[in-house]
């Protein structure tokens, strides 16, 4: 059997008819102007995309046959009264899948287009269409996407089961990755513990489809790699919210279900946030050994990008463990491969992973050997670096940075970080964060006679929240 990367360029050679229409548009501008104009279309409408001369040629190229629904807006804000055929793009109802897993009928890798997690979804607007589309009742709403919203109801109805002889259809796996989307969304923006429990639900329904029986092997292969990236989801909720044991569990799942349908990107990602979890929780060296697992698994899926991720795995063990020399080297390692750019093989959830991910990861290495002026360094790049879409790594770096000018002697600086961290924490809730800010604040009691120190501390004391799970594990 072809591997999955083989498959995929298979894929990308068979149906590609590149996009004239769309050429004629972009008339005299190069394609990096190009992407430039559509990057401030974007912002005066209020989108986040990420597009860059790459992305142009794409289009022009065939590769992407219709935009997701993030770019469409801009295109049309950009040619007002153009429909997409007008611009070389095909219908959307007849562009279906998912990248290297859309069925032969249709093998042009749409939905690789993904520069954000928002890829088919804004939850600002999704009534217009995705609601339509996905959420009216069937096997979307036993998902229990219907209330993936902050602002929903707080708890999902639980599925009930599937009527007898029915089986999972494409229908059902777009609506376990659709999903995995919007669950990732509301946790750039807003944080896990809110949406922690309620995600539970919609992963236990996306195993009910699975053991309910499968039409086709090409929708069993989404609906496993859903389901596990589903679980990977679930479990970093989990461990954002200071649930380590939840969160292994969850990987662990996520895990084996790579082993089943014989994944290897899926495996990847389970080895790396398994990884994570074990520098989290105090177990460096099992870090390293799921970190370069993970780089085993990933080693010809042709994506440099997540390779150098997967290296700053490594370097965080190696640096729980006290080796600098280790250190070093799997960061020499991830900087080599990041400064590969970006590839079509990278992941779909790598969309966080970019210059602020890579400073602030490299932070919390320097942070662990005892660098602190090192690290707080890294992690100021890191907050200035970071997509705003992404506030709860805002948070995340603007808490790290706190944490490290506390430790580095520099106790105003730290109480000004702290308390713009204590802001953002009005809007994303994370148990990490918050265990960071306890921390700063007990390393700064000593410094309450500066008036700077002495706003953070009340702040942070005026912020405990009662609802907080106890038993929370250090982050």
């Amino acid at each position: 059997m072809a591997s999955q990367p083989a498959r995929s360029a298979s894929s990308r050679t068979v149906s590609a008819r590149p996009n004239t229409a769309f050429r004629q548009l972009r008339g005299r501008l190069s394609p990096g102007e190009f992407a430039a104009a559509v990057r401030r279309s974007a912002r005066e409408i209020g989108e986040q995309v990420s597009c860059d001369a790459r992305y142009v040629g794409r289009v022009e190229s065939g590769e992407i046959r219709c935009p997701n629904y993030a770019y469409e807006r801009v295109f049309r804000h950009m040619f007002p009264g153009l429909t997409l055929p007008d611009m070389g793009f095909a219908p959307r109802e007849t562009v279906r899948g998912r990248g290297a897993r859309t069925a032969t009928t249709d093998p042009a890798p749409l939905a690789t287009d993904t520069d954000h997690r928002d890829t088919c979804i804004q939850i600002c607007e999704e009534s217009d269409v995705l609601r339509r589309a996905f959420i009216t009742g069937g096997p979307a709403a036993a998902l229990g996407i219907t209330t993936l919203h902050p602002l929903g109801s707080a708890a999902f109805a639980v599925p009930g089961p599937r009527s007898a002889g029915s089986r999972a259809g494409a229908t059902e796996a777009t609506a376990v990755e659709e999903a995995v989307r919007r669950i990732r969304l509301l946790d750039d923006r807003h944080g896990a513990e809110g949406i922690y429990r309620r995600a539970t639900q919609p992963l236990r329904a996306a195993y009910e489809l699975l053991d309910s029986g499968v039409q086709r092997r090409s929708v069993t292969d989404r609906l496993h790699s859903g389901a596990g990236e589903l679980a990977i989801t679930v479990g970093w909720l989990a461990h954002d919210s200071g649930r380590f044991d939840d969160a292994r569990s969850h990987y662990a799942e996520a895990l084996a279900t790579a082993r089943v349908c014989g994944d290897p990107a899926l495996e990847a990602h389970a080895f790396c946030n398994t990884a994570f979890l074990a520098r989290d929780a105090g177990r460096p060296r099992e870090a390293v050994r799921a970190a370069q697992a993970a780089q085993q698994a990933a080693k010809h899926l042709g994506s440099p990008r997540l390779l150098s991720l997967l290296a700053l795995r490594e370097a965080g063990g190696w640096a729980g463990l006290a080796d600098r020399t280790g250190c070093e080297q799997a960061l020499v390692r991830a900087q080599r491969l990041f400064a590969g750019g970006p590839s079509d093989s990278d992941p779909e959830w790598m969309t966080f992973y970019g210059e602020a991910e890579l400073e602030g990861l490299e932070a919390q290495c320097w942070s662990a050997l005892g660098e602190r002026g090192r690290a707080a360094e890294h992690a100021h790049r890191a907050v200035a670096l970071q997509d705003p879409h992404f506030s709860r790594n805002i948070a995340l770096f603007t808490a790290e940075l706190a944490v490290n000018l506390a430790a580095g002697g520099a106790p105003e600086e730290a109480a000004a970080a702290g308390s713009r961290a204590l802001a953002l924490l009005q809007q994303v809730r994370s148990a990490r964060i918050r265990t960071m800010l306890d921390g700063t604040a007990r390393a700064l009691r000593p410094h309450r006679g500066l008036v700077p120190v002495a706003h953070f501390l009340d702040r942070h004391e005026a912020s405990a929240d009662p609802a907080e799970p106890t038993g929370r594990q250090p982050a």
